[in-house]
Protein backbone atom coordinates (compact mmCIF):
# COMPACT_ATOMS: atom_id res chain seq x y z
CA UNK A 1 0.00 0.00 0.00
CA UNK A 2 1.12 3.46 -0.29
CA UNK A 3 2.03 4.27 3.10
CA UNK A 4 3.90 1.00 3.83
CA UNK A 5 6.63 1.15 6.38
CA UNK A 6 5.31 4.44 7.63
CA UNK A 7 4.76 4.67 11.79
CA UNK A 8 2.44 6.54 13.50
CA UNK A 9 1.35 7.22 17.30
CA UNK A 10 -2.17 8.44 17.53
CA UNK A 11 -2.87 10.01 21.21
CA UNK A 12 -6.22 8.85 21.51
CA UNK A 13 -8.94 11.68 21.20
CA UNK A 14 -12.54 12.04 19.96
CA UNK A 15 -13.99 11.94 16.25
CA UNK A 16 -11.28 14.10 14.09
CA UNK A 17 -8.29 12.11 15.59
CA UNK A 18 -9.14 8.43 15.29
CA UNK A 19 -10.35 9.43 11.76
CA UNK A 20 -7.16 10.87 10.56
CA UNK A 21 -5.35 8.12 12.13
CA UNK A 22 -7.97 5.52 10.78
CA UNK A 23 -7.37 6.67 7.22
CA UNK A 24 -3.49 6.43 7.99
CA UNK A 25 -4.28 2.83 8.32
CA UNK A 26 -6.57 2.18 5.50
CA UNK A 27 -3.43 3.11 3.34
CA UNK A 28 -0.55 1.00 4.70
CA UNK A 29 0.54 2.94 7.80
CA UNK A 30 1.34 0.90 10.83
CA UNK A 31 -1.23 2.64 13.63
CA UNK A 32 -0.68 2.43 17.46
CA UNK A 33 -3.76 4.28 19.02
CA UNK A 34 -2.27 5.33 23.11
CA UNK A 35 -5.10 5.38 25.52
CA UNK A 36 -5.42 6.85 28.62
CA UNK A 37 -5.44 4.14 31.80
CA UNK A 38 -8.97 3.75 32.46
CA UNK A 39 -10.25 3.86 29.26
CA UNK A 40 -12.79 1.09 28.64
CA UNK A 41 -13.75 1.45 24.36
CA UNK A 42 -13.21 4.00 21.96
CA UNK A 43 -16.02 6.04 21.37
CA UNK A 44 -15.31 7.34 18.31
CA UNK A 45 -15.33 3.21 16.83
CA UNK A 46 -12.36 4.12 14.24
CA UNK A 47 -10.11 1.79 15.22
CA UNK A 48 -9.98 0.10 12.16
CA UNK A 49 -6.61 -1.42 11.63
CA UNK A 50 -5.04 0.42 14.42
CA UNK A 51 -3.10 -1.07 18.04
CA UNK A 52 -3.79 -0.41 21.07
CA UNK A 53 -1.32 0.72 24.20
CA UNK A 54 -2.39 2.22 27.13
CA UNK A 55 0.26 4.31 28.65
CA UNK A 56 -0.03 7.41 31.23
CA UNK A 57 1.43 9.91 29.59
CA UNK A 58 0.91 12.06 33.30
CA UNK A 59 3.88 9.86 34.46
CA UNK A 60 7.14 10.68 33.85
CA UNK A 61 8.17 7.30 33.02
CA UNK A 62 4.95 7.23 31.13
CA UNK A 63 6.36 10.33 29.17
CA UNK A 64 9.55 9.18 28.95
CA UNK A 65 7.41 5.53 27.24
CA UNK A 66 6.25 8.03 24.33
CA UNK A 67 9.18 9.55 23.44
CA UNK A 68 10.92 6.07 23.01
CA UNK A 69 7.95 5.63 20.72
CA UNK A 70 8.74 8.52 18.82
CA UNK A 71 12.04 8.17 18.50
CA UNK A 72 11.51 5.47 15.85
CA UNK A 73 8.19 6.68 14.62
CA UNK A 74 7.04 8.82 11.66
CA UNK A 75 4.25 10.66 12.68
CA UNK A 76 3.52 11.65 16.40
CA UNK A 77 -0.86 12.72 16.03
CA UNK A 78 -1.80 14.75 19.19
CA UNK A 79 -5.24 16.06 19.75
CA UNK A 80 -5.16 18.42 22.68
CA UNK A 81 -5.16 21.77 23.52
CA UNK A 82 -2.17 24.19 23.10
CA UNK A 83 0.05 23.53 25.57
CA UNK A 84 -0.96 20.74 26.70
CA UNK A 85 1.78 18.25 25.37
CA UNK A 86 5.01 20.79 26.70
CA UNK A 87 3.46 20.47 30.07
CA UNK A 88 3.91 16.55 29.72
CA UNK A 89 7.89 17.43 28.32
CA UNK A 90 6.50 15.94 24.85
CA UNK A 91 6.33 19.14 23.07
CA UNK A 92 7.71 19.62 19.29
CA UNK A 93 11.28 20.70 20.34
CA UNK A 94 11.92 17.87 22.71
CA UNK A 95 10.68 14.99 20.54
CA UNK A 96 11.72 16.71 17.19
CA UNK A 97 15.13 16.75 19.10
CA UNK A 98 15.07 12.96 19.67
CA UNK A 99 13.87 12.45 16.25
CA UNK A 100 14.19 15.12 13.74
CA UNK A 101 12.50 13.31 10.74
CA UNK A 102 9.19 12.95 13.36
CA UNK A 103 5.90 14.73 11.61
CA UNK A 104 4.37 16.19 14.73
CA UNK A 105 0.60 16.87 13.82
CA UNK A 106 -1.61 19.25 16.08
CA UNK A 107 -5.07 18.71 15.41
CA UNK A 108 -7.23 20.94 17.46
CA UNK A 109 -10.39 22.86 17.14
CA UNK A 110 -9.21 26.20 17.44
CA UNK A 111 -5.23 26.27 16.85
CA UNK A 112 -1.99 26.51 18.67
CA UNK A 113 -2.73 30.63 18.97
CA UNK A 114 -5.16 32.87 19.42
CA UNK A 115 -7.74 33.83 22.05
CA UNK A 116 -9.73 30.86 21.55
CA UNK A 117 -7.23 28.18 21.48
CA UNK A 118 -7.67 27.52 25.17
CA UNK A 119 -11.38 27.04 25.11
CA UNK A 120 -13.62 23.32 25.14
CA UNK A 121 -15.76 23.20 21.78
CA UNK A 122 -17.59 21.03 19.11
CA UNK A 123 -17.81 20.79 15.61
CA UNK A 124 -21.01 23.34 15.67
CA UNK A 125 -18.60 25.83 17.71
CA UNK A 126 -15.85 25.55 15.06
CA UNK A 127 -18.34 25.89 11.67
CA UNK A 128 -19.89 28.71 13.40
CA UNK A 129 -16.34 30.46 13.71
CA UNK A 130 -15.26 29.20 10.28
CA UNK A 131 -18.43 31.45 8.91
CA UNK A 132 -20.04 28.71 7.60
CA UNK A 133 -22.59 27.71 9.41
CA UNK A 134 -23.96 31.01 8.90
CA UNK A 135 -24.80 29.89 4.94
CA UNK A 136 -26.55 26.77 6.08
CA UNK A 137 -30.53 26.68 6.72
CA UNK A 138 -34.00 26.98 5.70
CA UNK A 139 -34.98 30.66 4.15
CA UNK A 140 -36.69 31.92 7.66
CA UNK A 141 -34.88 29.35 9.72
CA UNK A 142 -31.94 28.99 12.29
CA UNK A 143 -29.00 28.05 10.77
CA UNK A 144 -28.17 24.58 11.47
CA UNK A 145 -25.24 21.85 11.47
CA UNK A 146 -24.77 19.03 8.91
CA UNK A 147 -24.58 16.62 11.76
CA UNK A 148 -20.71 17.01 12.63
CA UNK A 149 -18.85 15.82 9.29
CA UNK A 150 -17.82 19.50 8.28
CA UNK A 151 -15.90 20.76 10.69
CA UNK A 152 -14.46 17.23 12.75
CA UNK A 153 -14.15 15.02 10.03
CA UNK A 154 -13.61 17.45 6.47
CA UNK A 155 -12.05 20.52 8.30
CA UNK A 156 -10.84 18.75 10.86
CA UNK A 157 -9.22 14.93 10.31
CA UNK A 158 -8.97 15.16 6.49
CA UNK A 159 -7.62 18.10 6.02
CA UNK A 160 -4.97 16.60 9.29
CA UNK A 161 -4.33 13.89 6.89
CA UNK A 162 -3.31 16.47 3.67
CA UNK A 163 -1.45 17.76 6.32
CA UNK A 164 0.92 14.60 7.22
CA UNK A 165 0.69 13.69 3.64
CA UNK A 166 2.40 16.84 2.23
CA UNK A 167 4.94 16.89 5.43
CA UNK A 168 5.97 13.37 4.63
CA UNK A 169 6.35 14.09 0.77
CA UNK A 170 8.38 17.53 1.78
CA UNK A 171 10.13 15.18 4.34
CA UNK A 172 11.69 13.04 1.27
CA UNK A 173 13.68 16.25 -0.02
CA UNK A 174 15.02 17.80 3.46
CA UNK A 175 15.09 14.76 5.54
CA UNK A 176 13.14 16.37 8.18
CA UNK A 177 9.85 16.38 10.09
CA UNK A 178 7.88 19.23 10.74
CA UNK A 179 5.07 20.60 12.98
CA UNK A 180 1.54 20.93 11.44
CA UNK A 181 -1.18 23.00 12.93
CA UNK A 182 -4.37 21.81 11.81
CA UNK A 183 -7.62 22.79 13.06
CA UNK A 184 -10.87 22.92 12.41
CA UNK A 185 -11.83 26.23 12.16
CA UNK A 186 -9.51 27.31 9.72
CA UNK A 187 -9.36 23.64 8.01
CA UNK A 188 -13.47 24.58 7.36
CA UNK A 189 -12.50 27.88 6.11
CA UNK A 190 -10.37 26.47 3.89
CA UNK A 191 -12.88 24.15 2.31
CA UNK A 192 -15.07 26.96 1.91
CA UNK A 193 -12.77 28.99 -0.28
CA UNK A 194 -15.90 28.23 -2.98
CA UNK A 195 -18.16 30.89 -0.83
CA UNK A 196 -15.45 33.16 -0.41
CA UNK A 197 -14.81 33.72 -3.85
CA UNK A 198 -17.75 33.41 -4.99
CA UNK A 199 -19.55 35.96 -2.33
CA UNK A 200 -19.94 39.14 -4.79
CA UNK A 201 -21.34 36.92 -7.51
CA UNK A 202 -25.10 36.55 -7.89
CA UNK A 203 -25.22 33.21 -6.67
CA UNK A 204 -25.68 34.48 -2.66
CA UNK A 205 -27.29 37.75 -3.73
CA UNK A 206 -30.72 36.54 -1.54
CA UNK A 207 -30.87 36.15 2.26
CA UNK A 208 -30.00 32.28 3.29
CA UNK A 209 -32.18 29.87 2.35
CA UNK A 210 -33.40 31.79 -1.57
CA UNK A 211 -30.49 30.82 -3.11
CA UNK A 212 -29.65 28.48 -5.69
CA UNK A 213 -27.64 26.48 -4.35
CA UNK A 214 -29.00 26.85 -0.80
CA UNK A 215 -32.48 25.12 -1.12
CA UNK A 216 -33.88 28.26 -2.54
CA UNK A 217 -34.12 27.05 -5.93
CA UNK A 218 -36.83 24.67 -7.08
CA UNK A 219 -34.41 22.86 -9.31
CA UNK A 220 -31.82 21.95 -6.37
CA UNK A 221 -33.31 20.35 -3.47
CA UNK A 222 -35.26 17.12 -1.94
CA UNK A 223 -38.92 16.36 -2.39
CA UNK A 224 -41.00 13.94 -0.46
CA UNK A 225 -42.20 11.37 -2.15
CA UNK A 226 -46.05 9.51 -1.43
CA UNK A 227 -44.33 6.45 0.66
CA UNK A 228 -43.19 9.55 2.99
CA UNK A 229 -39.74 8.92 1.78
CA UNK A 230 -37.22 11.93 -0.60
CA UNK A 231 -36.17 12.57 -4.09
CA UNK A 232 -32.96 14.32 -4.43
CA UNK A 233 -33.12 17.08 -7.55
CA UNK A 234 -30.13 18.91 -9.12
CA UNK A 235 -31.05 20.04 -12.57
CA UNK A 236 -28.76 23.14 -12.59
CA UNK A 237 -27.98 22.62 -16.25
CA UNK A 238 -30.60 23.77 -18.51
CA UNK A 239 -30.49 20.58 -20.61
CA UNK A 240 -30.92 18.64 -17.47
CA UNK A 241 -33.21 20.61 -16.22
CA UNK A 242 -35.61 20.21 -19.40
CA UNK A 243 -34.94 16.33 -18.87
CA UNK A 244 -36.56 17.07 -14.52
CA UNK A 245 -39.46 18.81 -16.79
CA UNK A 246 -39.96 15.88 -18.56
CA UNK A 247 -40.11 13.38 -16.09
CA UNK A 248 -42.25 15.30 -14.09
CA UNK A 249 -45.20 15.10 -17.02
CA UNK A 250 -44.81 18.96 -16.94
CA UNK A 251 -44.39 21.44 -19.90
CA UNK A 252 -41.72 23.77 -20.50
CA UNK A 253 -43.46 26.13 -22.13
CA UNK A 254 -46.23 26.53 -19.55
CA UNK A 255 -43.75 27.22 -16.90
CA UNK A 256 -41.79 30.53 -15.65
CA UNK A 257 -37.97 30.67 -16.63
CA UNK A 258 -35.97 28.55 -14.81
CA UNK A 259 -33.93 30.96 -13.68
CA UNK A 260 -36.91 33.13 -12.28
CA UNK A 261 -36.00 33.42 -8.47
CA UNK A 262 -39.38 35.34 -8.18
CA UNK A 263 -41.20 32.29 -9.43
CA UNK A 264 -39.11 29.81 -7.48
CA UNK A 265 -41.42 29.67 -4.48
CA UNK A 266 -44.68 29.02 -6.53
CA UNK A 267 -42.12 26.46 -8.45
CA UNK A 268 -41.42 24.82 -5.05
CA UNK A 269 -45.11 24.10 -4.50
CA UNK A 270 -45.72 23.03 -8.08
CA UNK A 271 -42.89 20.21 -8.02
CA UNK A 272 -43.90 19.25 -4.51
CA UNK A 273 -47.33 18.81 -5.72
CA UNK A 274 -46.06 16.25 -8.50
CA UNK A 275 -43.71 14.18 -6.22
CA UNK A 276 -46.15 14.08 -3.94
CA UNK A 277 -47.92 11.55 -6.68
CA UNK A 278 -45.35 8.68 -6.87
CA UNK A 279 -43.34 6.62 -4.55
CA UNK A 280 -39.86 6.63 -4.19
CA UNK A 281 -39.47 3.50 -6.31
CA UNK A 282 -41.77 4.76 -9.04
CA UNK A 283 -39.79 8.02 -9.25
CA UNK A 284 -36.03 5.94 -9.56
CA UNK A 285 -38.10 3.92 -12.54
CA UNK A 286 -38.66 7.23 -14.10
CA UNK A 287 -35.31 9.32 -13.42
CA UNK A 288 -32.51 6.47 -13.52
CA UNK A 289 -30.71 6.05 -16.31
CA UNK A 290 -31.06 9.70 -17.04
CA UNK A 291 -29.39 13.09 -16.88
CA UNK A 292 -32.02 14.83 -15.23
CA UNK A 293 -30.01 14.50 -12.07
CA UNK A 294 -32.87 13.38 -10.00
CA UNK A 295 -31.76 10.21 -7.39
CA UNK A 296 -33.54 8.71 -4.20
CA UNK A 297 -32.53 9.94 -0.86
CA UNK A 298 -30.98 6.91 0.72
CA UNK A 299 -30.71 5.59 4.10
CA UNK A 300 -27.57 3.82 5.30
CA UNK A 301 -29.30 0.89 5.32
CA UNK A 302 -30.41 1.28 1.57
CA UNK A 303 -27.24 2.63 0.29
CA UNK A 304 -25.63 -0.85 0.79
CA UNK A 305 -27.79 -2.81 -1.14
CA UNK A 306 -28.20 -0.12 -4.26
CA UNK A 307 -26.93 -1.89 -7.43
CA UNK A 308 -24.49 0.73 -8.27
CA UNK A 309 -22.63 0.12 -4.36
CA UNK A 310 -22.77 -3.17 -4.73
CA UNK A 311 -20.97 -2.94 -8.22
CA UNK A 312 -18.56 -0.89 -7.40
CA UNK A 313 -18.28 -2.61 -3.93
CA UNK A 314 -18.13 0.35 -2.52
CA UNK A 315 -18.86 -0.95 1.60
CA UNK A 316 -16.79 -3.49 2.99
CA UNK A 317 -17.65 -6.15 6.23
CA UNK A 318 -15.09 -6.96 8.92
CA UNK A 319 -14.85 -9.90 10.52
CA UNK A 320 -18.17 -9.14 13.00
CA UNK A 321 -20.31 -8.24 9.63
CA UNK A 322 -20.19 -4.59 10.56
CA UNK A 323 -20.28 -2.90 7.55
CA UNK A 324 -18.61 0.69 6.38
CA UNK A 325 -17.50 2.70 3.48
CA UNK A 326 -14.47 1.33 1.35
CA UNK A 327 -11.44 3.59 1.49
CA UNK A 328 -11.35 6.33 -1.14
CA UNK A 329 -10.13 7.55 -3.36
CA UNK A 330 -9.07 4.21 -5.00
CA UNK A 331 -5.09 3.99 -6.11
CA UNK A 332 -4.33 2.14 -9.41
CA UNK A 333 -1.62 0.61 -7.82
CA UNK A 334 -1.59 0.66 -4.56
CA UNK A 335 -4.76 0.65 -3.01
CA UNK A 336 -5.97 1.01 0.43
CA UNK A 337 -6.55 -2.77 1.62
CA UNK A 338 -8.24 -1.86 5.18
CA UNK A 339 -8.21 -4.66 7.83
CA UNK A 340 -11.04 -6.55 7.88
CA UNK A 341 -10.14 -7.48 12.25
CA UNK A 342 -12.57 -6.31 14.43
CA UNK A 343 -11.36 -2.94 16.14
CA UNK A 344 -8.55 -3.47 19.23
CA UNK A 345 -9.77 -3.80 22.53
CA UNK A 346 -8.13 -1.22 24.43
CA UNK A 347 -4.73 -1.82 25.75
CA UNK A 348 -4.74 -5.58 24.22
CA UNK A 349 -1.31 -4.95 21.73
CA UNK A 350 0.71 -3.27 25.12
CA UNK A 351 3.28 -5.54 25.76
CA UNK A 352 3.27 -6.61 21.95
CA UNK A 353 4.08 -2.99 20.93
CA UNK A 354 6.70 -2.08 23.82
CA UNK A 355 8.02 -5.38 22.73
CA UNK A 356 8.24 -4.38 18.93
CA UNK A 357 9.83 -0.75 20.34
CA UNK A 358 12.99 -2.24 21.74
CA UNK A 359 11.45 -2.65 25.60
CA UNK A 360 13.32 -6.14 27.23
CA UNK A 361 10.81 -8.02 29.31
CA UNK A 362 11.96 -6.88 32.78
CA UNK A 363 11.26 -3.15 31.74
CA UNK A 364 7.79 -4.10 30.63
CA UNK A 365 6.84 -6.34 33.95
CA UNK A 366 8.21 -3.04 36.20
CA UNK A 367 5.94 -0.35 34.27
CA UNK A 368 3.06 -2.91 34.45
CA UNK A 369 3.39 -3.78 37.92
CA UNK A 370 4.10 0.47 38.35
CA UNK A 371 0.62 1.00 36.66
CA UNK A 372 2.66 3.35 33.94
CA UNK A 373 0.56 0.63 31.24
CA UNK A 374 -2.42 -1.35 31.53
CA UNK A 375 -2.98 -4.73 29.13
CA UNK A 376 -5.75 -6.60 27.94
CA UNK A 377 -5.28 -9.13 25.84
CA UNK A 378 -8.63 -10.78 26.20
CA UNK A 379 -10.53 -7.46 25.66
CA UNK A 380 -13.93 -6.80 28.05
CA UNK A 381 -16.95 -7.24 25.65
CA UNK A 382 -19.32 -5.76 28.47
CA UNK A 383 -17.74 -2.30 27.93
CA UNK A 384 -18.45 -2.15 24.32
CA UNK A 385 -22.05 -3.48 24.75
CA UNK A 386 -22.43 -1.23 27.93
CA UNK A 387 -21.01 2.11 27.98
CA UNK A 388 -19.60 3.05 31.61
CA UNK A 389 -22.15 6.56 31.67
CA UNK A 390 -25.17 4.14 31.48
CA UNK A 391 -23.96 1.63 34.27
CA UNK A 392 -22.91 4.29 36.65
CA UNK A 393 -26.52 5.19 36.58
CA UNK A 394 -28.19 1.79 36.60
CA UNK A 395 -27.78 -0.36 39.73
CA UNK A 396 -29.01 -3.17 37.35
CA UNK A 397 -26.69 -3.10 35.23
CA UNK A 398 -23.80 -2.77 37.87
CA UNK A 399 -24.73 -6.16 39.29
CA UNK A 400 -24.82 -6.92 35.43
CA UNK A 401 -20.96 -5.87 35.36
CA UNK A 402 -20.12 -8.21 38.10
CA UNK A 403 -21.56 -11.32 36.29
CA UNK A 404 -20.64 -10.76 33.30
CA UNK A 405 -16.95 -9.80 34.19
CA UNK A 406 -17.01 -12.50 36.11
CA UNK A 407 -18.08 -14.94 32.89
CA UNK A 408 -15.30 -13.24 30.91
CA UNK A 409 -12.56 -14.64 33.48
CA UNK A 410 -12.25 -10.51 33.77
CA UNK A 411 -12.83 -10.01 37.60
Amino acid sequence: MALRGISVVELAGLAPGPFCAMVLADFGARVVRVERPGSHYDMSRLGRGKRSLVLDLKQPRGAAVLRRLCARSDVLLEPFRSGVMEKLQLGPEILQRDNPRLIYARLTGFGQSGSFSQLAGHDINYLALSGVLSKIGRNGENPYAPLNLLADFAGGGLMCVFGIMMALFERTRSGKGQVIDANMVEGTAYLSSFLWKTQKSSLWEAPRGQNMLDGGAPFYTTYRTADGEFMAVGAIEPQFYELLIKGLGLKSDELPNQMSMDDWPEMKKKFAAVFAKKTKAEWCQIFDGTDACVTPVLTLEEVVHHDHSKERGSFITNEEQNMSPRPAPLLSNTPAIPSFKRDPFVGEHTEEILDEFGFSREEIDQLKSDKIIESNKAGSKFWILYPRTAISRNKDLRSSQQVVLCLLGLS
